[in-house]
């Protein structure tokens, strides 16, 4: 679309400052009187209740159960797990008087909830018949950052956490990945984002975990966001917590532990990806408003007539659909829409309702295409299956363009000033990874699952490499 809303900073401005005046035009959010924790407005919150619906009945297909766990995780269970606490200690927000008495054991607002997991694991689980344990979470955690921005990076956010307990090894193992690919189908055919995915070196993996799995999504500005991770855990922190269980050769034996998790990250990459200069834009499937019937000429008696009549036709069909008939005018009611990322638009005048013949305008490229009242359903499903494609392979296209294979450090420096992924041979030393992010701010987002190695020497040190990697500058 080529019109630019004016209440908006242009994206190619100041990236930051576009996506800020989004999140606040559209209506996404609010800022609170706490730093890092906001408000998540009507608008917003359904986008998150519309992506928790696709994801947790997939879940529930899977035999996934859901439960809800403790705010507070007392400070001595918390400290259990030693490389678990070195990773989280310093975003903690620690509760140490409760009414006018100081609390003992100081509790700790969850950083995340594995330790209580593990703990009522360890109080249910007794036989090989107890297993498997596939549990999640809905709820909201705290992690003190320094630098919040809304969605992407906040002292509190929204998420699902996914903690399961199975008897054998190879069986946690899929589970970790099957998470996975529930995640990148979500991007593929939900949210029109194509995830990047892949294990997560040593340096970047979850704190505790042996093996960490992330999806990485590529955002305008060129930056990466980690948008989802699973993890292996092993047996370590069931050995920690004293969960055992007597197997089906009558021995004890220790349970193979994973989790997984996606939080409202995923709405600040809805932003990034698919917004323009005129606000968002919202793949039908999670959009809140699928439809908005915007009346021309409303003081004559028979449009708001039609209007309501085609109101009703679509929402009898299952379309989340709005008529405004409020006394703005059709020019307001359009950049409104445009800004909020409705996708489709039915225009409704005397001369549509003459002709039978109204006018549907696509948000993802303001194309315009007619239907009568007839096929409105149809023509409607139809263009909004086509706009999810139409997004998915515009997204994908601008990844593709913006992965480029680098062999040696002058090209990562060119990849880190103009931004995408550096796909780079690495040698696999962690002295590397430091030194490239500290002279690039580049960080291995991934390495992906189809390792084709394209050189022999490592893109930082020269040495001998046979690992491909994804590196990125990101959120």
């Amino acid at each position: 679309m080529e019109n630019k809303n004016e209440s908006i900073t242009p994206r190619d401005v100041d990236f930051a400052k576009w996506y800020t005046d989004v999140c606040k035009k559209a209506e996404l959010m609010d800022y609170s009187s706490v730093k890092g924790f906001i408000i998540y407005r009507p608008y917003g919150y359904r986008i998150w209740e519309l992506i928790q619906e696709k994801l947790d009945a997939k879940f529930k297909s899977l035999g996934v159960e859901n439960v809800y766990m403790p705010l507070v995780i007392p400070e001595s269970l918390f400290n259990k797990e030693k490389e678990h606490v070195e990773g989280f200690a310093p975003e903690t927000l620690i509760a140490t008087i409760g009414g006018k008495d100081e609390i003992e054991d100081h509790l700790i607002v969850r950083p995340t909830s594995e330790v209580l997991f593990c703990e009522h694991y360890a109080k249910i689980i007794s036989s090989y018949r107890d297993l498997p344990k596939i549990y999640n979470q809905w709820c909201s955690v705290v992690r003190w950052e320094k630098t919040t921005r809304p969605f992407l990076r906040g002292s509190e956010f929204l998420w699902q956490e996914g903690h399961t307990m199975f008897e054998r090894e190879d069986e946690a193992r899929h589970n970790a990945l099957e998470m996975l690919e529930v995640y990148d189908k979500l991007g593929r055919d939900v949210l029109a984002i194509p995830f990047s995915k892949g294990i997560k070196t040593n340096k970047e993996k979850f704190a505790g975990a042996e093996e960490t799995y992330g999806i990485e999504a590529l955002m305008h500005d060129g930056k990466a966001l980690q948008a989802g991770t699973t993890h292996y855990f092993g047996d370590k922190f069931a050995k920690f917590f004293n969960i055992s269980y007597l197997g089906r050769d009558n021995k004890l034996a220790t349970p193979y532990q994973t989790s997984w998790g996606v939080s409202t990250r995923l709405i600040g990459a809805l932003i990034m990806v698919h917004g323009d200069d005129n606000g968002l834009v919202l793949p039908p499937l999670v959009a809140p408003i699928q439809v908005v019937i915007v009346p021309i000429m409303m003081k004559k008696p028979e449009v708001l007539k039609k209007a309501h009549e085609l109101l009703k036709i679509l929402k009898e069909a299952g379309i989340r659909v709005k008529l405004d008939e409020s006394d703005h005018t059709p020019g307001w009611k359009y950049s409104e829409y445009e800004m909020k990322g409705v996708p489709l638009r039915v225009e409704v005048g005397p001369r549509d309702i003459e002709k039978d013949c109204y006018v549907l305008v696509k948000r993802n490229d303001g194309k315009k295409e007619s239907s009568s009242e007839k096929d409105l359903v149809n023509n409607v499903e139809g263009l909004l299956r086509l706009i999810h494609q139409e997004m998915y392979q515009k997204a994908h296209q601008f990844l593709n363009s913006h992965i480029k294979e680098v062999r040696n450090y002058e090209e990562l420096k060119e990849v880190a000033d103009h931004g995408g992924y550096a796909k780079a041979m690495w040698c696999g030393d962690v002295n590397c990874e430091n030194k490239i992010k500290e002279d690039y701010q580049m960080t291995a987002r991934c390495l992906p699952f189809d390792q084709h190695a394209y050189d022999d020497k490592c893109v930082c040190c020269g040495k001998k490499a046979n690992k491909v990697v994804l590196f990125a500058k990101a959120y």
